[in-house]
């Protein structure tokens, strides 16, 4: 055959021009009355901060490897992209460079729009959504509006982190573990503020069950879900307060409410020996007897000031005073002390609990801190001694409990339930751990909560026609004085939209989980300037049938839009229980990075001599270590820098090929230049192919056609369920291999073994691919073509290979039908070169054959 001299692979020649064609195509662009199956992929959309690192990246190249083969097993794909672009971090860079947040924001969007599209990512980017422009947020401002009509949003007191130097509410994650605001360094303080939330505790039970209908889900992210709800399944108890005259009589008072605790435990309520407040329960003020005062309003005070991983900590000392005040154990008649403690938290439960050191490891360690009584109640053995050196946790039988005694703990607790509930001293109760999620920030960027505060009507939605409420542009960022919004007057003062009073906005704006709960189903329906989304298509495209993202969006995401689901279902929106159908945790990219590890700084590579790395400064020995990619550790690798010189299809491969996707993944660049040659290899192999001038024979090469439909079945079954991208790029450098190794260029098989690799590498290296294609003269792109079908008959063998041994040593290996019994693979040993050479001569005393494997002659 007559060849032609092949092009060299350039990528930075190759790639642009098919992300064009791509772009023009709509490769996402399918219709909802289409017939074919739909497929909905998805990848958690990013916060715009700038710029992408290739740890950033490795999300939407697992995504959109699915979303390409699905698009070749016959499926209408929808692979969106968007931007959750309100937040704190775009309000601190307005501060602190003098501009304005949308600025900032949708500059980011486009510098990291750029970076997608140069990764060769298939999406429909006529779908495209931005939380921070209008068209967006007005709709989330409706969906706040339908929690509000289903008695789902409401405004209450709570106790929140107050920064008082920049005079704003921060959020846990933005308190130190000394209590500090990471931004001014200020004390943070404990405020009542009224702030808006979200009933979510209504479907606890429902998001617990239907955890069930995930199978598709990690079983760590299920049980992580299931542990922050908490169910808990116990019973509420109530204690009266005792009231104190002159310090001598004492009597129940009529006037303070009873003590509410719930406990999982009420088997022990018999070794109830005092009752423990949060320091912030609104009880404290009215218990505390005139002697206590002081001391109780400093502990408080105190307390006030610790933060709440601090209070809760295991490792930490648990802190009391008592409040002077007596309640009465309904079981026992007997009084008991009332004290207030750090380790009990207001926002937990009632804000209350029973103390029954005997079998409380905490409660114990309390007890014997402050020296309060200890009373057994259950023991392991009724004849066991009741002295305890350490809380008994376990269950037992019954002692000091009164009527109770001698039954097993277990059985107790069911008749103590309903003892109490005949008495009115309490009732059987499930209790979650979930609680109502906090919507309310004191802060400019973010979508404003659309209700007027009217003195006459109270709190009025405001009318869907008057959807979005917009945020001002001409406001001031300077960091201090709390929400801006509360301090401009124009925007804040407005008429009643009931009765036309004058009335005030809501200042707050909403958390941004709340504009991530729900954007999946905008990008069903993008574009609609009539309604959030149109229910057919909602209904057609959801539930997302692949999502990917991080683990650490394991809870409070995927919880919060499983919530907003269920809402949405309920008001007769969507007619589906669960947004996503399978969900893959991609693992993280680290990037190598040199750590000092006597100050735990980390230093920028460029400061570092490879042959002997020193801090600088220091002149300490650092050590190398992988850490997970960020600007602070100096070790981010930006996905333009290895496009620039390798192209995207390597960036792909690699952050595929190097570990499986849940797993973590450490960048290397000697890892960058293997996959690149891998690229090269199979260019010059299609090319030289594309460069042969003749007719292909009609030869059949059996062996190299077994090695393509074993890569057909091994890549298909590493591609469907749980997907092992690395494996599956495995079986494509074997078959390249069995291509370049095979004398025949010239075959149908050759031939056949080409399209083949061509094909199942198009998901993964989707530029290289469709260019090879074009080279070979094929129409349409190489992502329009089906995928492969396996042919059965081509991975049965015809022949193996039988070893041949004499006295069990290896002498020679032949082939032979792959059929043959015992008799016929004796009597192809015995006639071969190798048993003729072996055993002239020789007498055989035993013949060992074993189908499929060798012949052993014993001489």
């Amino acid at each position: 055959m007559e060849t032609q001299e092949p092009k060299k692979y350039n990528p930075q020649e190759l790639e642009p021009k098919w992300q064009k064609i791509w772009e023009q195509a709509g490769l996402d662009l399918t219709p909802e009355q289409d017939s074919r199956p739909k497929f909905y992929a998805l990848s958690m959309f990013p916060y715009p901060s700038g710029n992408l690192h290739v740890g950033h990246t490795r999300n939407y190249v697992i995504t959109d490897v699915v979303a390409r083969l699905k698009r070749m097993q016959g499926y209408r794909v929808l692979q969106p992209m968007g931007w959750d672009a309100f937040g704190l971090p775009a309000e601190n860079a307005a501060i602190d460079r003098g501009i304005h947040p949308a600025g900032w924001t949708l500059q980011n969007i486009t510098q990291m729009r750029s970076q997608l599209k140069r990764m060769g990512l298939s999406y429909d980017w006529s779908r495209e959504v931005t939380t921070c422009l209008p068209d967006y947020y007005r709709w989330t401002q409706w969906l706040f509006l339908q929690f509000l009509q289903a008695g789902l949003a409401y405004q209450k007191e709570a106790t929140v982190n107050w920064d008082p130097i920049d005079q704003t509410v921060l959020a846990n994650e933005q308190v130190d573990n000394e209590g500090k605001s990471w931004r001014s360094g200020a004390k943070v303080e404990k405020r009542q503020l009224k702030q808006w939330f979200l009933k979510i505790t209504d479907y606890a039970e429902q998001l617990l069950q239907d955890l069930d209908k995930l199978p598709h889900w990690p079983e760590r992210v299920k049980t992580m879900q299931a542990n922050w709800i908490g169910k808990s399944v116990g019973a509420e108890l109530n204690f009266e307060i005792v009231g104190k005259n002159s310090g001598k009589s004492k009597q129940k008072s009529k006037s303070l409410p009873k003590i509410t605790v719930f406990t999982t435990r009420p088997d022990t309520v018999y070794g109830v020996t005092y009752v423990v407040l949060a320091p912030e329960h609104p009880l404290v003020k009215q218990i505390a007897t005139p002697d206590r005062k002081k001391a109780v309003e400093a502990f408080v005070a105190e307390v006030a000031n610790i933060s709440e991983i601090d209070r809760t900590a295991e490792d930490k000392p648990k802190r009391g005073v008592p409040t002077g005040a007596i309640a009465i154990n309904p079981f026992t008649g007997k009084e008991i002390p009332i004290w207030i403690a750090d380790y009990v938290l207001y926002e937990y439960g009632t804000g209350a609990v029973m103390g029954v050191p005997a079998h409380d490891v905490r409660d114990f360690a309390f007890a014997k801190q402050y020296d309060l009584a200890i009373q057994t109640v259950i023991l392991p053995t009724a004849d066991a001694p009741q002295e305890l050196t350490a809380a008994y946790v376990e269950p037992g039988i019954m002692v000091n409990s009164g009527e109770f005694d001698g039954l097993d703990s277990p059985t107790a607790k069911t008749k103590i339930v309903e003892l109490a509930e005949s008495k009115v001293w309490g009732k059987a109760r499930v209790q979650y751990r979930l609680r109502d999620w906090l919507i309310s920030r004191q802060r400019y960027w973010g979508c404003p909560i659309p209700v007027v505060h009217c003195p006459e009507c109270g709190v009025v939605p405001v009318p869907d026609a008057d959807l979005p409420v917009q945020l001002p542009e001409d406001v001031k960022f300077t960091g201090r004085g709390g929400n801006p919004l509360a301090q401009l007057e124009t925007w804040l003062n407005v008429p009643c939209p009931s009765c036309g009073t004058p009335a005030k906005r809501e200042t707050d704006t909403m958390d941004t989980f709340i504009d991530s709960s729900w954007y999946y189903l905008r990008y069903s329906d993008a574009g609609n300037d009539r309604a959030a989304f149109d229910i057919d298509k909602v209904n057609d495209w959801m539930p997302v049938d692949q999502y990917v993202g991080g683990v650490e969006h394991a809870i409070l995401h995927l919880l919060y839009s499983r919530f907003f689901t269920k809402v949405l279902r309920d008001r007769g929106l969507l007619k589906f229980d669960e947004p996503f159908q399978r969900l893959l945790t991609q693992g993280m990219v680290q990037g190598l990075t040199y750590k000092n590890p006597k100050t735990g700084k980390f230093i920028p590579a460029e400061q570092v001599e490879i042959d002997r790395p020193v801090d600088p400064e220091t002149g300490d020995a650092l050590v190398r270590v992988y850490e997970k990619m960020s600007k602070s550790k100096y070790n981010g690798v930006s996905p333009d820098d290895v496009i620039a010189k390798y192209g995207a299809d390597t960036v792909r491969m690699l952050t595929l090929f190097k570990a499986p996707p849940e797993k973590d993944l450490e960048w290397d660049d000697a890892d960058v230049e293997g996959q690149f040659r891998f690229l090269n290899r199979v260019w010059r192999l299609v090319t030289e192919f594309a460069a042969q001038k003749g007719a292909i024979s009609k030869t059949v090469d059996k062996d190299l056609r077994r090695a393509i439909h074993t890569a057909i079945k091994e890549i298909s079954d590493d591609l469907s369920g749980d997907y092992q991208f690395n494996t599956a790029i495995s079986e494509l450098m074997k078959l390249s291999n069995a291509l370049q190794d095979n004398k025949d260029k010239t075959s149908a098989t050759y031939a056949e073994g080409i399209d083949t690799l061509m094909r199942l590498m198009a998901p993964f290296a989707p530029h290289i691919t469709d260019e090879l294609w074009s080279l070979l003269e094929r129409s349409e792109s190489i992502h329009t073509q089906p995928w492969l079908e396996l042919d059965p008959e081509a991975l049965v063998v015809d022949e193996i290979t039988l070893v041949i041994q004499v006295n069990g040593k290896v002498r020679g290996n032949i082939q032979v039908p792959s059929g043959a019994d015992k008799a016929a693979l004796e009597a192809y040993a015995r006639a071969s070169e190798v048993a003729q050479r072996y055993l002239e001569g020789q007498e055989i005393k035993k013949v060992i054959a074993v189908p499929g494997k060798l012949v052993n002659f014993v001489i």
